[in-house]
Protein backbone atom coordinates (compact mmCIF):
# COMPACT_ATOMS: atom_id res chain seq x y z
CA UNK A 1 0.00 0.00 0.00
CA UNK A 2 2.83 2.54 0.47
CA UNK A 3 4.48 1.44 -1.92
CA UNK A 4 1.27 2.22 -4.41
CA UNK A 5 1.27 5.36 -2.37
CA UNK A 6 4.91 6.66 -3.39
CA UNK A 7 4.37 5.57 -7.07
CA UNK A 8 1.20 7.72 -7.41
CA UNK A 9 2.75 10.40 -5.47
CA UNK A 10 5.56 10.64 -8.56
CA UNK A 11 4.26 13.50 -10.88
CA UNK A 12 7.84 13.52 -13.65
CA UNK A 13 9.69 10.21 -13.35
CA UNK A 14 12.94 10.83 -15.63
CA UNK A 15 15.01 7.80 -16.53
CA UNK A 16 18.31 7.92 -18.11
CA UNK A 17 17.63 10.62 -19.89
CA UNK A 18 20.56 11.68 -22.70
CA UNK A 19 20.28 14.47 -25.55
CA UNK A 20 22.61 15.15 -28.35
CA UNK A 21 22.51 17.71 -30.82
CA UNK A 22 24.00 16.44 -34.82
CA UNK A 23 25.09 18.66 -37.30
CA UNK A 24 26.95 18.16 -40.29
CA UNK A 25 30.03 19.68 -38.40
CA UNK A 26 29.96 18.60 -34.94
CA UNK A 27 27.75 16.45 -32.40
CA UNK A 28 27.04 17.56 -28.90
CA UNK A 29 25.79 16.09 -25.77
CA UNK A 30 24.33 18.23 -23.82
CA UNK A 31 22.44 15.79 -21.05
CA UNK A 32 24.52 13.45 -19.85
CA UNK A 33 22.39 10.25 -18.57
CA UNK A 34 20.03 11.95 -15.89
CA UNK A 35 17.47 10.17 -13.83
CA UNK A 36 15.54 12.19 -11.34
CA UNK A 37 11.77 12.27 -9.98
CA UNK A 38 9.68 15.12 -9.12
CA UNK A 39 6.69 14.72 -6.76
CA UNK A 40 2.70 16.18 -7.04
CA UNK A 41 2.82 19.52 -5.93
CA UNK A 42 6.67 19.75 -5.34
CA UNK A 43 8.41 23.16 -6.29
CA UNK A 44 12.05 22.05 -7.22
CA UNK A 45 14.69 23.99 -8.56
CA UNK A 46 17.26 23.03 -11.17
CA UNK A 47 20.00 25.05 -10.26
CA UNK A 48 23.63 25.01 -12.40
CA UNK A 49 26.16 27.28 -14.20
CA UNK A 50 25.37 29.01 -17.21
CA UNK A 51 24.80 27.13 -20.44
CA UNK A 52 25.49 23.66 -18.62
CA UNK A 53 21.89 22.39 -20.37
CA UNK A 54 19.29 23.58 -17.87
CA UNK A 55 17.03 24.91 -20.95
CA UNK A 56 17.49 21.91 -23.11
CA UNK A 57 16.55 19.70 -19.69
CA UNK A 58 13.43 21.41 -19.26
CA UNK A 59 13.00 21.23 -22.88
CA UNK A 60 13.06 17.66 -22.91
CA UNK A 61 11.17 17.18 -19.74
CA UNK A 62 7.99 19.60 -21.23
CA UNK A 63 8.06 17.52 -25.03
CA UNK A 64 9.62 20.60 -26.51
CA UNK A 65 13.11 18.84 -27.64
CA UNK A 66 12.77 15.14 -27.98
CA UNK A 67 15.61 13.14 -25.92
CA UNK A 68 18.08 11.24 -27.71
CA UNK A 69 17.97 8.13 -25.03
CA UNK A 70 15.84 7.71 -21.89
CA UNK A 71 12.54 7.96 -21.08
CA UNK A 72 10.52 10.76 -19.42
CA UNK A 73 6.62 10.11 -17.72
CA UNK A 74 4.51 12.74 -16.78
CA UNK A 75 1.48 11.84 -14.80
CA UNK A 76 1.64 8.71 -15.63
CA UNK A 77 1.73 9.35 -19.68
CA UNK A 78 4.99 8.70 -21.57
CA UNK A 79 6.48 12.62 -23.00
CA UNK A 80 6.74 12.13 -26.41
CA UNK A 81 5.84 16.12 -27.25
CA UNK A 82 4.01 19.10 -26.20
CA UNK A 83 0.89 18.81 -24.19
CA UNK A 84 -1.73 20.77 -22.60
CA UNK A 85 -1.13 18.75 -19.32
CA UNK A 86 2.18 21.02 -19.26
CA UNK A 87 2.51 24.87 -18.98
CA UNK A 88 5.49 26.58 -19.88
CA UNK A 89 6.89 30.09 -18.44
CA UNK A 90 9.65 31.87 -20.05
CA UNK A 91 12.49 34.01 -19.41
CA UNK A 92 11.77 36.05 -22.87
CA UNK A 93 7.76 36.91 -22.67
CA UNK A 94 5.94 35.36 -25.37
CA UNK A 95 2.65 37.19 -24.87
CA UNK A 96 1.08 38.10 -28.01
CA UNK A 97 1.11 41.80 -28.44
CA UNK A 98 -1.92 42.45 -30.44
CA UNK A 99 -4.35 40.70 -27.94
CA UNK A 100 -5.19 42.08 -24.08
CA UNK A 101 -4.54 40.78 -21.26
CA UNK A 102 -7.71 38.45 -21.42
CA UNK A 103 -7.04 37.65 -24.79
CA UNK A 104 -3.37 35.86 -23.83
CA UNK A 105 -4.57 34.45 -20.43
CA UNK A 106 -7.41 33.14 -22.95
CA UNK A 107 -5.30 31.82 -25.50
CA UNK A 108 -4.74 28.01 -24.64
CA UNK A 109 -8.21 27.22 -23.61
CA UNK A 110 -9.27 28.65 -26.56
CA UNK A 111 -7.37 26.26 -28.76
CA UNK A 112 -8.26 23.43 -27.06
CA UNK A 113 -12.16 24.79 -27.78
CA UNK A 114 -13.13 25.31 -24.32
CA UNK A 115 -16.12 27.69 -24.59
CA UNK A 116 -16.07 31.47 -24.67
CA UNK A 117 -17.66 31.63 -21.12
CA UNK A 118 -15.62 29.26 -19.36
CA UNK A 119 -12.27 30.51 -20.47
CA UNK A 120 -13.39 33.71 -19.53
CA UNK A 121 -14.56 32.63 -16.00
CA UNK A 122 -11.31 30.52 -15.94
CA UNK A 123 -9.36 33.60 -16.94
CA UNK A 124 -10.71 35.92 -14.57
CA UNK A 125 -10.11 33.86 -11.96
CA UNK A 126 -6.36 33.69 -12.97
CA UNK A 127 -6.16 37.01 -13.57
CA UNK A 128 -7.37 37.99 -10.49
CA UNK A 129 -5.32 35.49 -8.61
CA UNK A 130 -2.00 37.00 -9.77
CA UNK A 131 -2.94 40.42 -8.91
CA UNK A 132 -4.27 42.24 -12.49
CA UNK A 133 -7.78 42.72 -11.98
CA UNK A 134 -8.49 45.83 -13.41
CA UNK A 135 -5.38 45.13 -16.37
CA UNK A 136 -8.47 42.44 -18.40
CA UNK A 137 -8.54 44.93 -21.05
CA UNK A 138 -4.84 46.19 -21.19
CA UNK A 139 -2.14 44.99 -23.86
CA UNK A 140 1.50 43.83 -23.34
CA UNK A 141 2.55 47.66 -23.64
CA UNK A 142 0.62 49.01 -21.29
CA UNK A 143 2.24 46.83 -18.91
CA UNK A 144 5.22 46.73 -16.48
CA UNK A 145 8.24 43.95 -17.21
CA UNK A 146 6.55 42.48 -13.46
CA UNK A 147 2.86 42.85 -14.93
CA UNK A 148 3.78 41.04 -18.24
CA UNK A 149 5.23 38.13 -16.29
CA UNK A 150 2.30 37.73 -13.92
CA UNK A 151 0.29 37.33 -17.25
CA UNK A 152 2.39 34.83 -18.69
CA UNK A 153 1.88 32.97 -14.84
CA UNK A 154 -1.74 33.25 -15.57
CA UNK A 155 -1.83 32.19 -19.20
CA UNK A 156 -0.09 28.96 -17.85
CA UNK A 157 -2.17 28.31 -15.07
CA UNK A 158 -5.16 28.95 -17.03
CA UNK A 159 -4.44 25.92 -18.92
CA UNK A 160 -5.28 23.91 -15.34
CA UNK A 161 -1.40 22.22 -16.47
CA UNK A 162 -0.29 19.35 -13.81
CA UNK A 163 2.86 20.89 -14.23
CA UNK A 164 4.54 24.20 -14.88
CA UNK A 165 8.02 24.39 -16.45
CA UNK A 166 9.62 27.97 -15.64
CA UNK A 167 12.89 28.86 -17.39
CA UNK A 168 14.37 32.09 -15.39
CA UNK A 169 11.04 33.34 -16.01
CA UNK A 170 12.43 36.37 -13.38
CA UNK A 171 15.80 36.37 -14.99
CA UNK A 172 15.07 39.57 -17.11
CA UNK A 173 13.49 41.84 -13.84
CA UNK A 174 15.27 44.33 -11.96
CA UNK A 175 16.27 43.60 -8.73
CA UNK A 176 13.54 44.75 -6.90
CA UNK A 177 11.09 43.40 -9.14
CA UNK A 178 12.72 39.87 -8.93
CA UNK A 179 12.23 39.39 -5.12
CA UNK A 180 8.98 40.55 -5.19
CA UNK A 181 7.53 38.15 -8.30
CA UNK A 182 9.18 35.74 -6.33
CA UNK A 183 6.94 36.36 -2.65
CA UNK A 184 4.27 36.93 -5.47
CA UNK A 185 4.69 33.06 -7.36
CA UNK A 186 5.09 31.86 -3.15
CA UNK A 187 1.39 33.20 -2.93
CA UNK A 188 0.25 31.79 -6.06
CA UNK A 189 1.61 28.41 -5.14
CA UNK A 190 0.62 28.15 -2.12
CA UNK A 191 -3.14 29.03 -3.26
CA UNK A 192 -3.24 27.17 -6.88
CA UNK A 193 -0.37 24.26 -5.89
CA UNK A 194 0.94 22.39 -8.87
CA UNK A 195 4.18 20.80 -9.63
CA UNK A 196 6.60 23.35 -10.63
CA UNK A 197 10.29 22.66 -12.39
CA UNK A 198 12.25 26.06 -11.99
CA UNK A 199 15.18 26.98 -13.64
CA UNK A 200 17.49 29.51 -12.13
CA UNK A 201 21.60 30.58 -12.38
CA UNK A 202 20.63 32.30 -9.16
CA UNK A 203 21.54 30.73 -5.89
CA UNK A 204 19.45 32.74 -3.71
CA UNK A 205 16.49 32.19 -5.61
CA UNK A 206 16.85 28.43 -5.65
CA UNK A 207 17.18 28.00 -2.01
CA UNK A 208 14.10 30.87 -1.39
CA UNK A 209 11.53 28.94 -3.91
CA UNK A 210 12.05 25.46 -3.75
CA UNK A 211 11.55 22.25 -1.73
CA UNK A 212 14.24 20.86 -3.51
CA UNK A 213 17.56 22.07 -5.34
CA UNK A 214 18.92 20.10 -8.28
CA UNK A 215 22.80 20.92 -8.56
CA UNK A 216 23.80 20.45 -12.25
CA UNK A 217 27.08 19.40 -13.55
CA UNK A 218 28.65 21.61 -16.29
CA UNK A 219 27.72 20.77 -19.92
CA UNK A 220 27.17 17.50 -20.70
CA UNK A 221 25.05 18.00 -17.51
CA UNK A 222 24.48 15.67 -14.96
CA UNK A 223 23.13 15.24 -11.80
CA UNK A 224 25.75 16.74 -8.99
CA UNK A 225 23.62 16.66 -5.67
CA UNK A 226 20.61 17.00 -4.30
CA UNK A 227 19.55 19.28 -1.61
CA UNK A 228 16.22 19.10 0.24
CA UNK A 229 15.60 22.88 1.82
CA UNK A 230 14.08 22.25 4.71
CA UNK A 231 13.57 25.89 5.96
CA UNK A 232 10.54 27.34 6.92
CA UNK A 233 8.14 29.56 4.80
CA UNK A 234 8.82 33.17 4.26
CA UNK A 235 12.37 32.09 4.05
CA UNK A 236 14.90 34.69 4.77
CA UNK A 237 17.64 35.38 2.85
CA UNK A 238 20.01 36.22 6.09
CA UNK A 239 18.62 33.89 8.43
CA UNK A 240 21.64 31.27 9.23
CA UNK A 241 20.25 27.99 7.83
CA UNK A 242 19.89 30.12 4.32
CA UNK A 243 23.54 31.11 4.04
CA UNK A 244 24.67 28.28 5.64
CA UNK A 245 22.77 26.11 2.40
CA UNK A 246 24.10 29.11 0.23
CA UNK A 247 27.60 28.12 0.75
CA UNK A 248 27.23 24.25 0.78
CA UNK A 249 25.67 24.39 -2.75
CA UNK A 250 28.45 27.20 -4.02
CA UNK A 251 31.44 24.77 -2.89
CA UNK A 252 29.54 21.93 -4.90
CA UNK A 253 28.86 23.74 -8.35
CA UNK A 254 30.73 23.83 -11.06
CA UNK A 255 32.69 26.75 -12.26
CA UNK A 256 31.42 28.14 -15.25
CA UNK A 257 33.89 27.58 -18.31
Amino acid sequence: MDRERQIKNKMITMQHVAKTFVTERKTTRIIDDISLEVKENELVALFGPGQCGKTTLLNVMAGLEKATSGEIIVNGEKVTRPGPDRGFVYQTLALFPWLTVMGNVCFGPRMRGISKKEREERARYYIDLVGLKGFEDSYPVQLSGGMKQRVGIARAYCNEPSVLFMDEPFGHLDAQTRYLMQDELMRIWEKEKRTIVFVTNNIEEAIYLADRVIVLTNCPTQVKKEYIIDLPRPRDYVDPGFLALREDISSVVDKTL
